[in-house]
């Protein structure tokens, strides 16, 4: 061998001659990798949290649907599921949570539409911005009584307007503790969450879209419908479904307000599992069991649309 193929075969880097990397021992660990493993640590808390306050209690629910008070099995509580009363509470409760739904997926799209797209202050959009992320928790027992303050039966606007207009607001047929008195009172924290989801994907909107079609010789009317309502639809519709999970799973708030006048589900579940006439709690697990599968269907369809938007917001 010459002495010039042996200087070649000798050079680290060179074929035929084993490189730095090569004569790394297999045992070490990149340092990349070594924070990787690290990162997941972090994420240890939160797998116990979702353990033990969601999978848990979601299995015991579960569980406890096909059990009687003794443990042993059946199938007779989600038969009983089919009695008319029960029925009928699911059936409200979907009419309700539907209903808030639309409301404040349409006001607070309006409203998120003139903050994003409508030319308002930077300024205005912070504060709307912040003031949404308090409203939309804002619930349960303060909102109930807030709204009775205000348009109960000695509330501050009903009696304002008995006062100063002769206006007697509860003989026009509106009462609060009604199902339109409930759906007025969910609506207000469905507006700022709607406004809060809502915001990223009309800020997603691209001014080079709307550009390209006026020089295409579109009208508004056509940008919208063929462009703009497209690419939203799929957000608006995630929107849509997580305001009706999260009016759906309301409990508070409802129970406060009317006191258990309207059939709603959490009602009837607490008075099951609480309750001293209406005691059965495996009927309550049953209950749960039943909203368990629509809140599931309605993240999985959440999360397909929110991944159809995703690639527009991007």
């Amino acid at each position: 061998m010459t002495a010039q193929a042996e200087r070649a075969n000798s050079t680290p880097g060179r074929a035929g001659a084993p490189g730095p990397g090569d004569l790394a021992p297999p045992s070490q660990m990149s340092p990349r990798r070594k924070k990787a493993g690290l990162a997941w640590l972090g994420l240890l808390p939160f797998f116990g949290f979702a353990f033990l306050f969601m999978l848990l209690p979601a299995s015991s629910i579960v569980i406890g649907s096909f059990q009687t008070e003794s443990g042993a099995f059946t199938f007779d509580n989600l038969i009983h599921l089919l009695k008319p009363s029960i029925l009928d509470s699911y059936l409200v409760t979907i009419k309700v949570s539907a209903t808030t739904a639309v409301l404040g997926g349409v006001l607070g799209f309006l409203i998120a539409y003139a903050i994003s797209l409508g030319g308002l202050p930077k300024g205005l959009r912070s504060f709307m911005s912040t003031f949404s992320g308090v409203a939309s928790n804002f619930a349960g027992v303060p909102l109930a009584f807030a709204f009775i303050a205000t348009l109960g039966r000695v509330g501050l606007i009903t009696v304002l307007l008995r006062t100063f207009l002769g206006i007697e607001l509860y003989d026009t047929g509106f009462n609060l503790y009604s199902f339109w008195g409930l759906t007025l009172t969910y609506t207000y924290f469905q507006i700022p969450l709607m406004i809060l989801i809502i915001l990223p994907a009309l800020d997603g909107m691209k001014k080079e879209w709307r550009e390209a079609s006026e020089n295409l010789g579109a009208t508004s009317f056509q940008y919208w419908t063929r462009v703009g309502i497209p690419v939203l639809l799929p957000s608006f519709l995630a929107a849509f479904i997580l305001l009706f999970g999260n009016a759906f799973g309301a409990y508070a708030t409802a129970y406060a307000l009317t006191g258990g006048l309207i059939n709603l589900v959490p009602i009837l579940i607490g008075a099951q599992v609480k309750g001293n006439v209406l005691h059965d709690p495996n009927l309550g697990y049953a209950l749960a069991f039943g909203m368990v599968l629509v809140m599931t269907a309605s993240i999985l369809a959440y999360s397909w649309l929110q991944k159809i938007s995703s690639r527009w917001v991007k």
